[in-house]
């Protein structure tokens, strides 16, 4: 099933008002190679959309906006980058480009060793980087460098959380890349890039207006309904959902037990030294006697502290192991 997202679906699901140059240079690449890159699934488009949307501000920006802020000074020695140990403005010469922002003179070689391997007679990036930006370059770097990280197969998995560190390095912007994610998906299905508490409530969900992971979950298999996608066919119906572990019930049972008995004690002895104070006019062998009570009281909690926290660390090694 070839279901195609469009310069409308796009326009629609945008935060803000897009450049329509920059998107038509990434639109007119995925036409054109979309075989080649397996981009022929709606499912792996939207995702890839997404993403694009967030690093470029809804294509409004084909380049870093250069400070420099403290972290980009950085760029200049960063050898990891393939940019030289010496601060000589190797940092603000290969900085982010295109869409997907290339960064780094390592990523401007291996996009230039790519297209002469391809036949595709590239100028030279390297010695000039701003060309990335022109066309057909600028529309293909994000490509080369989705295929690059094998982003395909996350984007069957439905993990967005893995492709955001893929492309990011970490999680920075995931909260903006997920409601990229939905708003594009609700498009694509026909409801309003806001509809998302109608989503919820169409497939049985809190109807909270929080993409979080079930939600997720959702809309990849709606987009891969559309994408003709099968389970058979190595794809994935939902990504993992990451809710926090679930204490095992026989800890969890063991646990509250301890705790209630260190509470019921805990309590009549607090209960007990209170009452104290009213029972002055008693016998002193009678208030010696509550005394001491309340006493053997606190020296059995203490017993049971070491019992307490063993369970705790049953809980520990259940949850983490």
């Amino acid at each position: 099933m070839n279901v195609l997202v469009t310069a409308q679906h796009i326009r629609v699901a945008a935060l803000t008002p897009i450049n329509e140059t920059n998107m038509n240079s990434v639109l007119v690449s995925l036409d054109r190679y979309r075989d080649d890159f397996g981009m022929d699934r709606v499912h792996r488009v939207v995702q890839y959309l997404a993403q694009l949307m967030h690093e470029s501000g809804d294509f409004r920006y084909d380049r870093e906006i250069w400070g420099p802020t403290p972290v980009q000074a950085r760029y200049d020695t960063r050898t990891d980058l393939g940019n030289t140990p010496a601060i000589d403005g190797d940092g603000k010469k290969y900085m982010g480009r295109t869409g997907m922002q290339l960064t780094g003179k390592a990523n401007y070689q291996a996009f230039y060793d790519w297209c002469v391997e391809k036949g595709l007679n590239p100028p030279n990036f390297v010695a000039n980087p701003d060309l990335v930006n022109t066309d057909p370059w600028e529309g293909l770097v994000p490509l080369w460098y989705w295929d690059s990280r094998n982003l395909n197969r996350l984007a069957d998995q439905g993990d967005i959380e893995m492709i955001t560190k893929k492309i990011n390095g970490g999680m920075n912007g995931f909260d903006d890349r997920v409601l990229h994610l939905a708003r594009l998906t609700l498009v694509m299905l026909g409801l309003k890039p806001t509809a998302i508490r109608e989503f919820q409530a169409s497939k049985g969900l809190v109807a909270d207006g929080d993409v979080g992971p079930k939600t997720r979950a959702a809309l990849h298999s709606e987009l891969l309904a559309m994408s003709g996608a099968t389970t058979a066919q190595g794809f994935v119906s939902a990504p993992v959902v990451a809710d926090k572990p679930v204490v095992p019930a026989a800890v969890e049972t063991q646990v509250k037990k301890k705790f209630n008995l260190l509470g019921w004690i805990g309590g009549l002895g607090t209960g007990l030294s209170t009452g104290l104070g009213f029972l002055g006019g008693m016998d002193w062998r009678t208030i010696l006697a509550i005394g001491g009570f309340a006493l053997v009281a606190f020296l059995l909690a203490l017993l049971l502290r070491h019992s307490i926290i063993a369970a705790v660390k049953d809980i520990r090694t259940a949850v983490e192991g």
